[in-house]
């Protein structure tokens, strides 16, 4: 009956008090009476020898047999086993039993209350409640700081160690049997008693719907203990008993024994060791497995979070309790995604457990996140082995694309918000860098389970030297830098996903960034506000922009967003493995492909934005031209003045034809490049930008910037602009006309033109060969706009013409210096310096050359009106007035200019009259310059003038002297000039 005693219960509650009282009185007896004493002795001679600590206990009281039963795991003898398992159930059947259980935990007992340790006090259900309450006071313990009655070191000891010995046979813990004898029956009926089985089953049904309270509570005490000392779980001590000695999990002697029997040590002195590449037993991998699983869904069994986390739970996170649900609550409230963050402590404590659990290395562990991404896993992650890691990499991968769902998206953010910060949490990287991290971050010094590893500090190392040239040496290994490259790609997704980043920040997104809530706007908004950035926060925001320029496919969302341009124009470059600033320089010379998409252009503008603050964050050009900014523009950060500086440098060697130009060849060349992006988006030009904002909103609010578009209202409306802004505009303008490769509109509009007509023609003359082409039938008429477009600012004033500027560099200031005096430096000076050189042209006065650039002036103005400023300005109300018809002409041939010479006599303006009598004159001097007269009058001048030298007037004069009669051109230039002569 003592043997069938713990198993049929419902005799034993048959049985009075007194009755029960002599059972326990008896049983007691059993374990200290000589004779079973001797019978073990007999049995179990060569176990006794065997077992040091059993052959030293004093006889007759008891201990013998009691030793025996706590080492019964390494009793092989069949006949000693047996007879030790039938007196394990009598002394396991009450605490009172078991050696020196009593003595060591008398004091407890009274002092918790947990019952009276006198013989016949405890009624007949009571069995094992002893023991209970003194776990559940040892796991209240740890859990609370305000330790009223801590329990004795060496009752502790004694409780850890009757439920180490109870591990194997659920029978032996009496009180979580009682309390789940129907749980067993419903739920793990089938499951054979012995080696914790029916432990490890009931624990699976522990959140079931149909799991009893009493039941729940006993298994969650039990896993608390398991916590606090592995070796309460049979099957994971069982499993892992060679792998923790192989791996010698147990041997840090810097560390107290309590310390090293936490399941969380054992689970991440294993952990590494797989991560390692050493191998873990399958048997023992299973075991972590499941009680990784066990952390994460019940986060009541981490005495840490329940101490330091409490009072978020109860503001943020009650109710939440059952498969990780709670867990992850805390995770979002430490991210900051509820609008405030848990103290460090609580923070913490979550970072042990995510390290415990290592979700990285197997996303089922998580349920949440498993049941929350599942739909997503089997549509953007089904060629992934289930449990591979790769499976986490996989979904951040598709973060923010169509087929992430909302859910699963919130889950895996507050994961990988704790995993980016511990790298060995990433088991491909760990795998992958572990042998650079000891060599270049000197990880080799560092315990794998050490708590003063920096969080992030290895990371942040890995990444610094991922994109070291050959030349600064000590570089990743390559499969090291494809792991660091995925890492940055995922993390360039959300700001909190870099450790470092939101450290430094956390004072700067708070005071720019508050209102940017969406994917991807922290990052952006802390690089537009670079310059007003604290300066740690300045550092790493400066730092990764440096990281992106070099690799832009760092910045995933753009990427993504990108590829359909990628694929069409860029493909060639994007296919490198390796990225140096070539993907995104494709992108920019691309940005207004028809392939383009809004969120992609966008996207490259914002970072050629950007790009300006600092030259650094232009790759190619920083290598490019690094020695020359340090020689030749030293303590110049912003990427504008460097660019200002070094194409300033260049121009002045050419203008002084300098032997040998002080930037080299290699940053010349991507200095044109720059030059040439800058050109597109009037916002790549800070100091314009800035002085033309209030000019943009009044007078271009309608206008998009890419495309040199805004350039072009403002050059459009140049005489309303306001002073400062006109100035800059006025000076970007004679900086196009000297490098007409730099007028981004004219280059685009021209691109077919300029490969028909000037494909061998130098870039600073291409604006020239342009003109010259002008008028050919081949012409693009939308070229020959923009052609048009530019003549006439060329001839608003005379340094916005570099050919005439110099051809009549001596004669500007000889003839013309009257003007000048009275113009200043930054203001148009409207046609007046070429209306100048005009008449002198007429009199006959200039330098051949100056009269060779004139001469084309002339003629060209004499057929479009809109090239003589001079005649605009002063026959603004006579035009529309006497020639409405002919200025509103889609071609201009002339017409209007016939029109106010035929009307000479009803201007009643005299400036007007006067600039139609120049006309008249520079006509006289030269009939070249009048192109109808010289159509009309092109026979006549072929058959009576051909010898005559054009210029001053000779053709004009030379008197008919062949017998042919006159054609009616040549008459019409006879009375045209008879009648106007008095006047001119």
């Amino acid at each position: 009956m003592v043997t069938c005693h713990p198993s049929h219960v419902t005799l034993l509650d048959a049985l009075a008090p007194v009755d029960m009282s002599l059972l326990w009185n008896y049983k007691l007896n059993l374990t200290m009476d000589p004779k079973f004493e001797s019978v073990a002795m007999e049995i179990c001679k060569s176990t006794i020898t065997e077992i040091k600590e059993c052959s030293e206990e004093e006889r007759g009281k008891g201990y013998l047999v009691s030793c025996l039963v706590d080492h019964r795991g390494n009793i092989t003898e069949y006949q000693c086993h047996q007879y030790i398992t039938k007196m394990t159930s009598i002394v396991f059947s009450d605490y009172r039993l078991i050696c020196g259980f009593m003595d060591k935990c008398r004091e407890d007992i009274n002092t918790l209350r947990c019952g009276s340790i006198n013989v016949g006090e405890k009624d007949i259900h009571s069995q094992g409640e002893v023991i209970a309450c003194l776990e559940k006071a040892l796991v209240r313990e740890a859990e609370q700081q305000d330790q009223a009655h801590p329990i004795r070191e060496e009752c502790k000891k004694s409780i850890m160690r009757v439920a180490e010995l109870s591990s194997d046979d659920f029978h032996l813990d009496r009180f979580l049997y009682f309390s789940c004898r129907e749980d067993r029956e419903r739920f793990c009926e089938n499951t054979q008693a012995g080696e914790g089985k029916v432990y490890k089953c009931l624990f699976s049904h522990k959140f079931e719907e149909a799991m009893s309270e009493k039941c729940r509570e006993a298994l969650t005490t039990r896993q608390k203990l398991i916590t606090q000392d592995y070796k309460v779980s049979y099957s994971l001590t069982k499993a892992c008993k060679a792998d923790l000695r192989k791996h010698r999990c147990n041997l840090d002697t810097n560390m107290p024994r309590a310390r090293e029997a936490r399941l969380s040590y054992l689970l991440l002195c294993l952990e590494s060791a797989v991560h390692r590449g050493r191998t873990v037993s399958e048997d023992c991998q299973g075991e972590m497995l499941e009680y990784r699983r066990m952390l994460i869904e019940d986060f009541s069994l981490s005495p840490e979070i329940v101490l330091h986390c409490r009072g978020d739970i109860e503001t943020h996170c009650s109710g939440l309790h059952r498969k990780g649900r709670t867990l992850h609550c805390l995770m979002r409230v430490g991210r900051g995604d509820k609008g405030s963050t848990v103290d460090g402590l609580c923070q913490s404590a979550l970072q042990t457990l995510i390290q415990s659990a290592d979700p990285g290395s197997d996303y089922r562990i998580d349920r949440a996140l498993n049941e929350a991404c599942e739909s997503v896993i089997q549509t953007a992650c089904k060629h992934i082995r289930s449990g591979d890691p790769m499976i986490l990499s996989c979904l951040m991968e598709h973060l923010y694309t169509e087929k992430m769902v909302e859910d699963c998206e919130r889950r895996l953010l507050e994961l990988q918000y704790f995993i980016s910060r511990d790298w060995k949490l990433d088991p491909i990287l760990y795998k992958k860098c572990q042998g650079d991290a000891a060599r270049l971050c000197h990880t080799h010094g560092w315990n794998e389970t050490s708590e003063l590893m920096p969080p992030g500090a290895v990371f942040s190392c890995l990444y610094r030297h991922a994109y070291r040239t050959e030349e600064q040496g000590r570089r990743l290994s390559r499969d090291c830098k494809v792991e660091v490259q995925r890492i940055l790609h995922q993390r360039a997704l959300d700001v909190k996903l870099d450790p470092d980043l939101q450290k430094r920040c956390l004072t700067d997104l708070g005071k720019w960034c508050s209102d940017k809530t969406g994917t991807g706007q922290e990052l952006e908004c802390l690089q537009d506000h670079l310059e007003d950035l604290l300066s740690g926060c300045g550092e790493v925001v400066g730092n990764l922009t440096e990281l992106q320029s070099e690799d832009i496919h760092i910045e995933a969302l753009l990427i993504r967003a990108c590829q359909p341009v990628i694929q069409s124009h860029c493909h060639d470059v994007s296919d490198n493995q390796v990225d140096t600033g070539d993907v995104m320089e494709c992108l920019v010379q691309n940005k207004h492909q028809k392939e383009m998409n809004s969120k992609c252009t966008v996207g490259v503008t914002h970072f050629q934005l950007i790009q300006m603050k600092d030259f650094r964050f232009s790759y190619k050009f920083k290598m490019a031209c690094k020695e020359d900014v340090l020689k030749l523009c030293p303590n110049i950060k912003k990427k504008v003045d460097v660019v200002i500086c070094l194409s300033t440098t260049v121009r002045n060697d050419t203008l002084q034809d300098v032997k040998e130009q002080r930037v080299s060849l290699k940053c010349r060349k991507q200095l044109r490049v720059e030059e040439l992006e800058m050109s597109e988006d009037i916002r790549l030009e800070p100091e314009l930008y800035d002085v033309c904002k209030t000019d943009i909103g009044r007078l271009c609010s309608n206008v998009v910037f890419g495309n040199a578009q805004m350039m072009e209202c403002l050059k459009e409306r140049k005489k309303q602009l306001s002073q400062q802004c006109h100035q800059r505009v006025f000076k970007l303008q004679e900086g196009e006309m000297l490098d007409p490769e730099l007028d981004y509109q004219l280059m685009r509009v021209c691109k077919q033109m300029i490969k028909r007509f000037c494909t061998d023609v130098d870039a600073k003359n291409m604006l020239q060969c342009l003109k010259q082409n002008k008028n050919s039938e081949l012409m693009d008429p939308k070229c020959k706009q923009m052609i048009t477009k530019r003549q006439i600012t060329q001839n608003t004033d005379y340094r916005l013409n570099p050919i005439l500027r110099k051809a009549c560099k001596a004669d500007i200031p000889k003839f013309c210096q009257p003007i000048l005096n009275k113009a200043s430096d930054d203001s148009e000076l409207e046609g007046q310096v070429i209306g100048c050189l005009k008449l002198k042209y007429a009199d006959q006065r200039l330098s051949p050359d100056c009269e060779d650039q004139i001469r084309v002036i002339l003629q060209e103005s004499a057929l479009d009106y809109r090239l003589d400023p001079q005649l605009q300005i002063h026959c603004a109300e006579e035009i529309p007035g006497l020639c409405a018809e002919e200025a509103v002409a889609q071609e201009q041939t002339g017409q209007v200019e016939e029109c106010l010479k035929a009307n000479l006599l009803k201007i009643k303006h005299d400036l007007c009259k006067k600039e139609v009598l120049n006309m008249l004159k520079e006509s006289k001097a030269d009939v070249f310059v009048d192109p109808v007269l010289h159509t009309a009058c092109a026979l006549d001048l072929k058959h009576q003038c051909a010898a005559v030298t054009p210029g001053r007037g000779r053709r004009e004069s030379r008197p008919p002297v062949c017998s042919q009669p006159m054609t009616w051109g040549y008459i019409h230039l006879l009375h045209h000039l008879s009648v106007h002569s008095h006047r001119i």
